[in-house]
């Protein structure tokens, strides 16, 4: 017999691993050599890689590539707490602190507040040296998709 906080820990690293199946099966996803792990409740961390493939004109990664990533780990570990529905995008702030060229990043995300119907998460950027490189606070809102309804959070394997 198990007692409930097993039980209670054993549904949310299902919801957590479900979350990372559902990362990797958007196509969008594809288009980016990235991992997605959640860590625990509220927190996850996405380690990408940096290619000239993104660059601007000036030879950096262009802003869309931190806003997608700043975006990602803030949802997603705003997401570890909303374990029925899929939750969107409603604002996002992001600084840039410094350029990156290439290599590894790390994008660590952390649930700030709300648990209802507004969740606030932050994220940060890590390059390969360990300095941060942006910066971003997001709002998400439950939305009306049912995670359960979507093929990449309830299969067994990313699609």
């Amino acid at each position: 017999m198990t007692d409930a906080g097993s039980h209670d820990r054993s549904s949310a690293e299902a919801h957590h691993r479900a979350l990372e199946r559902l990362y990797a099966s958007a196509p969008v996803n594809a288009k980016f050599a990235s991992k997605l792990e959640i860590l625990g409740e509220g927190r996850s961390r996405l380690v990408f890689t940096v290619g000239e493939d993104v660059y601007h004109a000036a030879g950096a990664a262009h802003g869309t590539i931190y806003f997608k990533m700043l975006d990602d780990a803030a949802f997603y570990a705003a997401n570890t707490l909303a374990t029925d529905r899929f939750l969107l995008t409603t604002s996002f702030n992001l600084h840039f602190t410094k350029p990156v060229r290439s290599g590894e990043v790390v994008a660590e995300g952390r649930w700030v507040s709300g648990r209802r119907r507004v969740f606030v998460a932050e994220s940060r950027l890590v390059d390969a040296e360990g300095d941060e490189i942006g910066r971003g606070t997001g709002t998400f809102m439950r939305s009306r998709i049912a995670l359960s309804s979507l093929p990449g959070y309830v299969s067994g394997e990313p699609d």
